[in-house]
């Protein structure tokens, strides 16, 4: 029986408005991660997401099977590429609870960088993003702006300068951080290894994202600071993403392997793991 993911709850997911065609990448920024892709400046997509944690010993089969069926992401190598995220919440962390309290509606703000974090400066290319959950489907919409602009407008509480065609994006960014106290509260980076379907699987994307890790404080992208590993080593989060339906083989690939579905969020174990609120049912434990 063909595994799918519902579609009644589509009629609830918030119209997302018409994406312009991108002007080509200058060659600076295309070594500067998978995202930088975005077919708009202002990239926005619907998606369901399914989580599995796996043993690191599973992740070589893992590999070979989806080498089999998927393309690799043409900006992974053989190594994967780093994303780094700086979180925003609020002072009582409304956003963790809403995640952790699995509200139909709930969203979070982040800046994201795909690549080495040692090279972030000023003027490196990164995301501001919403990402938010309307029943089953998980929307993003972000825009990429250079480090300095970013931090200007969630940090600093600016309004920047920009195309019309994501302004209204930027005022509902603005308009969070201002209307709830947003401030940066943990930051999370991992390696991580993509996969993209090919031919009746277009729309498909596997991810193996290894040594998890995460800080509380220090949250600019090139500080010199130590982070901490928040997902043991010996785990591999692996992602299904999917815009329609999820394919015979991987639900079967997910069943012969006995893969359980698991809420596990990178931010929430940030947060649990520094201490900053108790550790719910849903924390990955530390290895003794």
């Amino acid at each position: 029986m063909r595994f799918r993911l519902g579609r009644r709850s589509s009629p609830a997911v918030r119209p997302l408005p018409p994406l312009e065609e991108a002007p080509p990448l200058e060659e600076a920024a295309a070594d500067a991660g998978h995202a930088l892709r975005a077919p708009s400046k202002l990239h926005a997509f619907n998606r369901y997401e399914i989580k599995y944690l796996v043993d690191r010993s599973m992740v070589d089969e893992l590999r070979h099977e989806f080498a089999a069926r998927m393309d690799l992401d043409a900006h992974a190598a053989r190594a994967g590429y780093g994303v780094w995220s700086v979180y925003y919440d609020t002072p009582s962390l409304r956003f963790y609870w809403e995640k952790i309290e699995g509200l139909r509606f709930r969203r979070k703000l982040r800046l994201r960088h795909y690549g080495d974090r040692f090279t972030v400066d000023d003027d490196t290319p990164v995301f501001v993003e919403i990402k938010q959950r309307v029943n089953r489907v998980t929307q993003k919409r972000r825009v990429r702006v250079p480090y300095r602009q970013a931090r200007e407008l969630c940090d600093q509480r600016q309004m920047i300068e920009y195309p019309w065609t994501g302004h209204g994006f930027l005022e509902e960014v603005l308009g969070l951080v201002n209307g709830l106290d947003l401030r940066p509260v943990a930051m999370t980076g991992y390696q991580r290894e993509a996969f993209i379907g090919r031919d009746a699987d277009v729309g498909l994307r596997v991810t193996l994202d290894h040594r998890v890790r995460g800080r509380d404080r220090d949250f600019h992208f090139g500080a010199e600071a130590e982070n901490r590993l928040i997902i043991p080593a010996s785990r591999a989060v692996l992602e299904v993403k999917a815009n329609d339906r999820v394919p015979y083989w991987l639900t079967d690939l997910t069943a012969k392997r006995n893969l359980s579905v698991v809420r596990v969020s990178k931010y929430c174990q940030s947060v649990e793991a520094f201490g900053r609120a108790p550790r719910s049912v849903f924390h990955v434990p530390e290895e003794n």
